[in-house]
């Protein structure tokens, strides 16, 4: 299909953030504050990934919080027809999770955005939906391809098929329904407000507590971090300029293999680069995932400022140090969870 009709921020004032108390759902949050006049309006479940600290600071006339179910049609409907944007970050996210227990991810994942967009297309609301690169499977550690708007989906886990299905819903309503969306599928974040649970924090903050950062099986998978300032302004650069029923991928070419993540944190915090330890690997991992954003690059124009992962993570490494009131309370029971699989 042919979609060229361009939304541009001018006339995008009122924006709904489905997820802006998570992790990069809030990152995005604090760079509209800065970047833009627009009010928003933040969505959030508040579940165990999200906090209202992640919000702390920003302007009480701007930023409004109302805590509840993206699946929850009563409360969405009024909420989207009074907004002149969704972006929707809100989805459970955590892959060992999934293989767990996946029916929360088919609740939220599918289930959430199917509301939500009903919601805009009984509205005329412009929708922006946050996807995952691992809708398209993983790559060959070897293989010098990278994934692009036109590979194939292949997930791989509840959770990636989760969000695979959340995308084709988005499409078929653009082309059943004439919904104003954008999809972008984006590589591995890292940066503030990122919960323990995950790889780069869990490692920094194993080293804050004194002990070794955990390295998963023999550390060669891969993936393509992005530092989540980066995220943030691609994300947006897309509501203003994106077409229509485009997909875009989001990419700061940052490949790098556990091993060399987990070596580069312990250098920059003065330890040992091999000071670590061998755990279980986790079930299903899978080898490498690497973005082409070509397409955004070309066509929208945007550029990433952390195309040095080494100053990115150095910065969040700071964050973390001078934030434990936020991470510490979480922490001993993420690690306790993990040890009870070896992990």
């Amino acid at each position: 299909m042919e979609h060229i009709v361009v939304h541009r921020l001018a006339s995008v004032q009122r924006i709904l953030v489905t997820g802006g108390a998570g992790f990069i759902g809030s990152n995005f949050v604090h760079h509209l504050i800065a970047n833009t006049d627009a009010s928003v309006t933040v969505l959030d479940k508040l579940t165990y990934a999200s906090t209202r600290e992640s919000l702390a600071g920003l302007p009480a006339d701007r930023v409004q919080l109302v805590v509840g179910d993206i699946a929850d049609a009563a409360l969405v409907e009024p909420l989207v027809a009074d907004h002149d944007a969704v972006v929707h970050y809100a989805a459970e996210s955590h892959n060992d999770n999934s293989l767990s227990d996946p029916s929360p991810f088919i609740q939220t994942n599918i289930v959430g955005t199917f509301v939500l967009l009903e919601a805009v297309r009984k509205a005329g609301v412009r929708f922006h939906h946050v996807s995952t690169d691992e809708v398209y499977g993983d790559l060959e550690l070897d293989d010098p391809d990278r994934f692009t708007e036109a590979t194939a989906y292949q997930p791989s886990s509840p959770y990636s098929a989760s969000k695979a299905g959340s995308d084709h819903l988005v499409r078929a309503w653009v082309r059943s329904f004439g919904v104003q969306a954008t999809i972008s599928n984006c590589s591995n974040n890292y940066g503030p407000w990122q919960h323990v649970e995950k790889f780069i924090p869990r490692q920094i903050t194993e080293v804050l507590e004194g002990r070794r950062p955990k390295l998963y099986g023999t550390g060669e998978n891969v993936r393509d971090w992005i530092h989540t300032e980066d995220h943030s302004s691609a994300v947006l650069r897309i509501l203003e300029a994106g077409r229509i029923g485009e997909t875009y991928l989001i990419g700061a070419d940052g490949e790098k293999s556990n091993l060399e993540v987990v070596r580069l944190i312990l250098e920059l915090m003065g330890r040992d680069a091999d000071d670590f330890e061998h755990v279980n690997d986790r079930p299903g991992h899978d080898l490498r995932y690497a973005i082409d954003s070509t397409k955004l690059r070309t066509e929208l124009g945007w550029t990433p400022m952390f195309s040095d992962f080494e100053s990115g993570l150095e910065q969040t490494i700071r964050w973390y140090e001078q934030n434990a009131e936020w991470w510490a309370p979480h922490k001993h029971a993420t690690e306790s969870a993990y040890a009870a699989k070896g992990q």
